[in-house]
């Protein structure tokens, strides 16, 4: 499993903070990459930045795996 932490720096609201989502296609995606994820209670999709990668299986997955969101799209740095 594809793990990725995602800032949101454009949103005052959670700035500075890393949330964990899912990525299917991991291959491809690099620390600085843009993405578009569902945040929140009411899964509103916002542009972020991921900050780590990490490849893991559930049982030692950084977050729990059941509260955890997948993103919606991966968007290459050299695309952004």
């Amino acid at each position: 499993m594809c793990f990725v932490a995602v800032e949101f720096p454009d949103d005052p609201n959670v700035k500075g903070r890393e949330y964990w989502y899912l990525l299917g296609k991991c291959r491809d995606a690099e620390v600085g990459d843009g993405v578009i994820a569902p945040l929140g209670t009411h899964n509103r999709e916002q542009t972020g930045v991921i900050r780590k990668v990490v490849f893991s299986d559930e049982q030692s997955a950084p977050y729990p795996v059941k509260y955890i969101k997948n993103i919606r799209t991966l968007i290459k740095k050299k695309t952004l």
